[in-house]
């Protein structure tokens, strides 16, 4: 059974560059704020999972959150 979370993620990179009063040079600046996913998974560990490999940390993506949403 699939269960539905919703995951938050940011971009450090993006969010030291603007910052820093530059622009990263592979990402939008929108990415230094949070973004909220819905993701489909069996389970907690699984989202956790999913969004790691999709948004890894080596590419300056901080994962805040994963939970399950109805």
């Amino acid at each position: 059974m699939q269960l539905k979370f919703e995951a938050a993620i940011f971009n450090e990179e993006v969010l030291t560059a603007i910052q820093d009063g530059e622009h990263h040079k592979n990402l939008s600046d929108s990415w230094a704020e949070t973004h909220y996913f819905e993701i489909y998974a069996s389970s907690l560990e699984d989202a956790w999972e999913k969004m790691r490999r999709k948004y890894s940390a080596e590419r300056g993506f901080v994962i805040k959150s994963v939970e399950e949403v109805d």
